[in-house]
């Protein structure tokens, strides 16, 4: 469905730097999940798939057609969806608002509800609040996967989607996640360190320097990793150990 092809990223500081070097990859699976060491590349690649920054090198295709120079928007309409690690936060927009643009109808209260009630929220308290600095991290990240769920895409990145939900065990996220492909029969692809994450993928993908430098099943990655082969930032729902 998506395709890599020789993707490269240079930053252009003064000193130079290559972000991702001739990436090379097809994502066609139900859950895909990009994992290595903070700093590797992951959130930039996830970033170049959605559109927010665009490769010094290389082509992307979606489901056949070359979208590399497309923007954000363009890519949303053929079925691209992404969740930030750090969800934005819009003043003046409300919770129901914000489902009913995602979806892109204009929901009734209970259809918007029941997007809460996907990422345990009670609806009641949260549909007619402001996206704003009121709501804590975990739960703009929680609003945030609902609304991936109201578009209803045929490719949903997530970023780390992990962070700031300690309170929130991980298996409903994950329950989530499955709940999404049932509905949509898209692929997912989830940017993270968390074993029980990692744990649910049908492919793992590892990146480190800019590099891809391992791509199997979670039968055949997971060991590795978790012998201490890189290192990752601790979290709630346990995390891959360097």
């Amino acid at each position: 469905m998506l395709e890599l092809k020789n993707i490269s990223y240079h930053v252009d500081d003064g000193n130079g730097k290559d972000i991702l070097n001739q990436i090379n990859l097809k994502i066609d699976k139900r859950f895909t999940a990009i994992t290595g060491p903070n700093g590797g590349g992951k959130s930039t690649l996830a970033k170049m798939i959605a559109g927010i920054i665009h490769p010094t090198e290389g082509q992307i295709f979606f489901e056949g057609q070359d979208i590399t120079d497309m923007t954000v928007t363009e890519r949303a309409r053929l079925g691209i969806s992404f969740a930030f690690q750090q969800p934005v936060r819009f003043k003046g927009i409300t919770v129901l608002d914000l489902i009913r643009l995602a979806a892109g109808e204009r929901l009734s209260v209970d259809g918007a509800c029941k997007y809460l009630s996907e990422v345990g929220l009670c609806a009641r308290d949260y549909i007619n609040r402001e996206v704003n600095a009121s709501l804590s991290g975990g739960e703009l990240k929680r609003i945030e996967i609902a609304t991936v769920i109201a578009r209803g895409t045929k490719l949903s990145v997530f970023d780390e989607p992990e962070a700031g939900i300690d309170l929130w065990s991980f298996q409903n996220l994950i329950k989530v996640f499955e709940s999404m492909h049932e509905q949509t029969q898209g692929n997912i692809v989830i940017i993270s360190h968390q074993e029980r994450i990692l744990n649910i993928a049908d492919e793992i993908v590892v990146i480190a320097n800019g590099e891809i430098t391992n791509v199997g099943t979670k039968e055949e990655i997971l060991p590795q990793l978790l012998d201490g082969s890189f290192e990752c930032r601790h979290n709630a729902g346990g995390c891959i150990h360097g």
